[in-house]
């Protein structure tokens, strides 16, 4: 084993199950096992045997794994016994407290400030560039919807066209109801789904059409034609409802 301690991604020295394991020359469930069985309280459990499964590179399975502290090694090592195991624990020891040592020294903690700088600058980059998607995902939403909002302005909106349901309002009915009710005094039907004046009222300025674009769901300009009624045809249609007659 060329490494009896690591770094962990926390940045505390520690060995695990496996490393121990192998330099001991024991089975690993074994040592799982000793690590479950030892008799230390749970705060000390805790705070030393950190459960840290692993993946297998060969055979991709998950297997379960312990990273463990000096404190948590010194405690587990104490009943390993002969020549091998007490050289072992020594080499752990004088390991442990290279480590230590380098910790404490003034170029690594430089090169961990550089490190730990590093990673906050890469974390603030991946949440500048996710802002910068989100407000250009809005500003191609502002794009789609801008035709939309240009004819709502000035069709929807104006003061000189009213839609069918803002009369009706108006009136006090629905849209239905009242569509229904002119086209009971001959004055529109329906053709292809849509109102249209009948030739009678035709040309006398009672509706106008405005052609207004949008993007369909593929992203495609489209055109789309929207009949209104005037001023003139919403006072019309405030006579015909409140008198049922039709006198142009």
């Amino acid at each position: 084993m060329d490494q009896l301690v690591l770094t962990n991604k926390k940045g505390d020295n520690i060995t695990t199950s496996l490393i121990i394991a192998e330099t001991f020359g024991k089975e690993h469930k074994n040592v799982l096992r000793d690590i479950q069985e030892l008799a230390c309280s749970e705060e000390f459990r805790r705070l030393n045997f950190e459960h840290t499964p692993y993946v297998h590179p060969q055979n991709k399975q998950t297997y379960p794994m312990y990273e463990i502290t000096k404190d948590g090694f010194s405690f587990l090592v104490m009943g390993y016994t002969g020549e091998k195991a007490a050289e072992f624990k020594e080499t752990f020891i004088l390991e442990f407290n290279k480590r230590d040592a380098m910790l404490k020294s003034d170029d690594y903690i430089l090169l961990r400030s550089q490190e730990i700088l590093t990673n906050r600058m890469k974390a603030l980059e991946a949440v500048l560039e996710q802002k910068d998607r989100r407000l250009e995902l809005q500003q191609t939403v502002i794009r789609q919807s801008a035709p939309k909002v240009e004819y709502y302005e000035e069709v929807l909106t104006s003061n000189s066209s009213h839609l069918t349901n803002t009369i009706a309002k108006e009136l006090g009915m629905s849209a239905t109801t009242l569509n229904k009710r002119l086209d009971i005094a001959g004055i529109q039907y329906k053709q292809a789904g849509s109102w249209v004046l009948r030739a009678k009222y035709q040309g006398r300025g009672l509706t106008k059409t405005k052609t207004y674009t949008f993007n369909d769901n593929h992203g495609k300009t489209q055109t789309s034609i929207q009949t209104v009624w005037t001023e003139k045809g919403r006072e019309f249609i405030h006579k015909v409802i409140t008198s049922q007659k039709v006198s142009l």
